[in-house]
């Protein structure tokens, strides 16, 4: 892992709303890619099927375990979940390829990727906004940068130690980053 790179924390932009920046290799059409191709984007978040629309369907299943071919047990508290997997299904609520594309998350919540080139390489925006309690964006941000981490590696063509490595990592930094 490249703790220079993986070591970047959110910033809260909002009392409700944290965001991601993370330099990736171009084109922007390979990073669309990665947010928006069951495949690629399984590499590193979530498989699933997108319907490219506003209003079209984003259906994600979780497994942090097969997120790299590195294995690590999975804290006692997300063990079951880790086991079988979890499913979501979520709504697109905005989409202009291959530069924005946001959609709803279970609790209310919005997810929203910014695409702009920066030479050979993208800059990826990720912003999470309406989260609606502190606990909440505080466990938001540790989730979001873990799997940026693993995005991260992939991207750059390297092998990502196991989710539940880097998860451990991180687990509760974002107690320390996130104002009160």
């Amino acid at each position: 892992m490249n703790d220079t790179q993986n070591d970047n924390f959110a910033t809260v932009a909002s009392p409700t709303e944290i965001r991601f920046e993370r330099l990736l290799p171009g084109p922007i059409e390979t990073v669309w890619a990665f947010l928006t191709d069951s495949k690629k984007r399984g590499e590193w978040f979530a498989s699933g099927a997108m319907e490219l629309r506003v209003g079209g369907k984003v259906e994600l299943h979780f497994k942090h375990s097969d997120l790299s071919p590195n294995k690590a047990p999975p804290p006692e508290r997300y063990k079951e979940m880790d086991e079988t997997g979890h499913d979501a299904t979520l709504e697109i609520t905005e989409i202009d390829p291959p530069r924005h594309l946001a959609f709803t998350w279970g609790d209310g919540s919005e997810v929203v990727f910014d695409l702009a080139p920066r030479g050979d390489k993208v800059l990826l925006t990720l912003t999470h906004r309406r989260i609606a309690k502190r606990e909440d964006m505080v466990g938001t941000a540790g989730g979001w940068h873990c799997h940026l981490a693993i995005l991260e590696d992939k991207a750059w063509g390297r092998v990502p130690p196991a989710f539940w490595d880097v998860f451990r990592k991180y687990d509760g930094e974002y107690e320390k980053h996130i104002p009160r």
